[in-house]
């Protein structure tokens, strides 16, 4: 009984490692893309009819091609393992992140240097 139980959760296990295959848009058909996290039927259908107009060139072709999915989900589709020509989107591709720190100091900078002008 055990090492059935034992059995059953290795298969979980390995059935779950296989969620985060990589999936290419120019070569997937609807049923793997479907399987990436944060594609639809509705985005894989969207997907596939882009792509008989002619293969998606790089990631920012995709975004151009594919409506609603820009940076932020662009990256979160990579992460979940969707790729265009084998790769991944880059870190650096995505928008970059603003430096919330230094906006911060800005703010509390201005007052100061207003009072001084005084």
């Amino acid at each position: 009984m055990i090492k059935k139980l034992m059995l059953a959760v290795a298969a979980l296990v390995a059935s779950t490692g296989i969620a985060f295959a990589q999936v290419d848009v120019n070569k997937a058909d609807a049923a793997a893309l479907d399987g990436v996290k944060g594609v639809g039927p509705s985005m894989s259908k969207m997907i596939l009819d882009e792509r008989a107009k002619g293969e998606f060139k790089d990631w920012a072709d995709f975004q151009d091609r594919i409506k609603g999915v820009k940076g932020k989900k662009a990256m979160k589709l990579s992460e979940a393992g969707l790729t265009v020509n084998g790769k991944p989107m880059e870190a650096a591709a995505a928008k970059p992140a603003k430096d919330k720190t230094a906006a911060k100091t800005d703010k509390k900078a201005a007052p100061a240097e207003q009072k001084a002008a005084m």
